[in-house]
């Protein structure tokens, strides 16, 4: 397995051929919140695992193995909590012009799930979140970008308004790639608003702070934290929607091992798989297909512990009418 090390790689979720990402954000003037559109290339498979006890989605049942539509148009990480949500209409609206959706009669319908974070007042105005036209936005800006283009990170799209750690440290955007030995791409884009804190620090580093640093922040009086951390993981290797179910499922498992605590009740964690389907996996024998399968899926958990963790060091410090958000320091 070569971590971030593809000919080309900028080591972000771009690094899977085809995929585009979009910001749009604002900040001042009462404003902390944005939104984030992943563009997959048309005929993508998707599906989410969502874990998290407060999750705020759209179109989220659609995405089930069982139901009548594979593929993906856009997937739409959003502020705003439930208000949020309405940003997936806008990009709903653009995927429409571009004529990506599912045909039917008259035109077609784009498959568009979406998922929210908690960001409501913390640039000081609790109606300053993310609309329709704002979705809309984001998707034009992932539809300008060029194949295996960089990825902002940070305090941008979804990641403005996030935070971590009963809201005490900045979240953001974060991002990772890994391709494996067979040249499957497996890349992460994370959007990091925890309840908790890194779990795990940089190779080298003494011991994890997280447990003890998170038990200081329990003592201390604080409304009740409502948080979510939001991933997409993509793939360019050929997957069903059942397969890209239980990648969604295993890739939890790096959000697990990158923040402490995880998958509460105020939080709404999810993940969504896309598949590309460019590289069709080694399914010659029932052995070969499981461990294929499960190569990617482990894969899936690395990649997403180095995209939160990318996200958290990515944050930059920021003071607003509602607080100051200090950069979390390893």
């Amino acid at each position: 397995m070569n971590a971030n090390g593809a000919a080309g790689a900028t080591g972000t979720i771009t690094d899977v051929p085809g995929l585009r990402v979009g910001h749009q954000q604002k900040s001042g003037g009462g404003w902390l919140s944005g939104v984030t559109v992943v563009l997959p290339p048309p005929g993508t498979v998707g599906s989410v695992d969502v874990r998290g006890g407060g999750p705020g989605t759209h179109e989220i049942d659609a995405l089930d193995p069982t139901t009548l539509v594979a593929t993906v148009d856009a997937v739409v990480l959003t502020g705003g909590s439930a208000y949020g949500l309405v940003t997936a209409h806008g990009v709903q609206r653009w995927c429409e012009e571009q004529g990506r959706g599912f045909e039917v009669t008259g035109g077609v319908v784009p498959i568009v799930p979406a998922a929210a974070i908690f960001d409501l007042g913390r640039g000081g105005d609790f109606s300053a979140r993310p609309d329709a036209d704002m979705g809309y936005a984001a998707a034009v800006a992932a539809g300008a970008q060029k194949d295996r283009h960089d990825v902002e990170r940070g305090n941008v799209g979804a990641g403005t308004g996030a935070v971590m750690g009963r809201g005490t440290f900045k979240g953001g955007v974060g991002t990772a790639s890994v391709t494996l030995d067979n040249g499957v791409v497996v890349g992460a884009l994370a959007v990091v608003n925890a309840v908790g804190l890194p779990f795990t620090t940089p190779v080298g580093a003494v011991e994890a702070r997280a447990p003890d640093d998170f038990d200081k922040l329990n003592q201390r009086e604080q409304p009740p934290p409502l948080n979510t951390t939001l991933v997409v993981v993509a793939t360019n290797a050929a997957l069903d929607v059942a397969e890209c179910k239980r990648t969604a499922s295993a890739a939890h498992a790096g959000l697990a091992r990158a923040l402490n605590p995880s998958h509460t009740l105020a939080d709404g964690d999810t993940v969504f798989c896309l598949a590309t389907g460019e590289l069709t996996l080694d399914r010659s024998t029932e052995a070969a297909r499981q461990l294929s399968l499960i190569t990617l899926q482990s894969a899936a958990a690395d990649v997403v512990r180095l995209a939160i963790l990318d996200g958290v060091g990515s944050a930059v410090a920021v003071t607003t009418e509602a607080g100051t958000f200090d950069a979390y320091s390893f």
